[in-house]
């Protein structure tokens, strides 16, 4: 499938315009694994666990509620719930979450560094989540590990990054669902796309939510 060469012009000059926004992004995001505690680590981990089909910013915004009182490391399930006020199949997620807590911070001091720092690579590191994090598939694994600095390979195939791939030639269709094997193929034709137009995969994902919601957010 060739691609759309006038859409890659576009993104190449919305990119220039953006680039110094998008980098600012990264270096938060990679000063997050260098200097964060562990507990900022998880509010990362349960951020993910609650964007499958909700707005990102809604969810971020329950985080920080919860955060500031003290709920997302203390609070059970019910009462994580009440913070969940627009996310989407709410009670399931507040459960993923304290389950995700009990898994990383069951014996009182969270370990999420120690646990992921073990992985040769943040493939590997995907995997292990996908399979022991509930909730988890590849997407938001590949978001939490981006979010926290040592993902930057990795990429994030909601809507928005799918439709734009899409208008760029990089896919033909929009796929219904994503097996691993559907979602590591179409991983690797955004990376091949990546290197074709010269702008780093953790850029692309950025410039390409950009282009669909007019904003970098995270």
């Amino acid at each position: 499938m060739a691609y759309n060469e006038a859409a890659i012009e576009r993104l190449k000059e919305r990119y220039r315009r953006i680039r110094p926004t998008i980098e600012r992004r990264m270096e938060e995001f990679h000063a997050l694994w260098q200097t964060a505690t562990d507990e900022r680590l998880f509010a990362e981990m349960a951020f993910c666990l609650l964007t499958p089909q909700s707005k990102a910013k809604v969810c971020w915004r329950a985080i920080e509620n919860m955060l500031k009182d003290n709920i997302l490391m203390d609070g059970d399930a019910v009462q994580i719930e009440g913070y969940l006020t627009g996310v989407r199949f709410k009670h399931n997620k507040a459960r993923y979450i304290v389950e995700a807590r009990e898994k990383f911070c069951g014996t009182g001091k969270c370990r999420i560094r120690g646990i992921l720092s073990g992985f040769e690579s943040p493939f590997d590191a995907r995997e292990w989540l996908v399979k022991n994090i509930k909730g988890y598939g590849y997407k938001e694994a590949s978001h939490f590990l981006r979010n926290i600095g040592i993902g930057d390979d990795l990429a994030i195939l909601d809507r928005h990054i799918l439709k734009n791939l899409k208008l760029a030639g990089v896919i033909e269709v929009i796929p219904k669902s994503l097996s691993r094997k559907k979602y590591l193929e179409i991983e690797r034709l955004m990376r091949d796309f990546s290197e074709y137009i010269g702008i780093p995969m953790s850029h692309l994902d950025l410039l390409l939510w950009f282009t669909e919601t007019g904003e970098v957010f995270k």
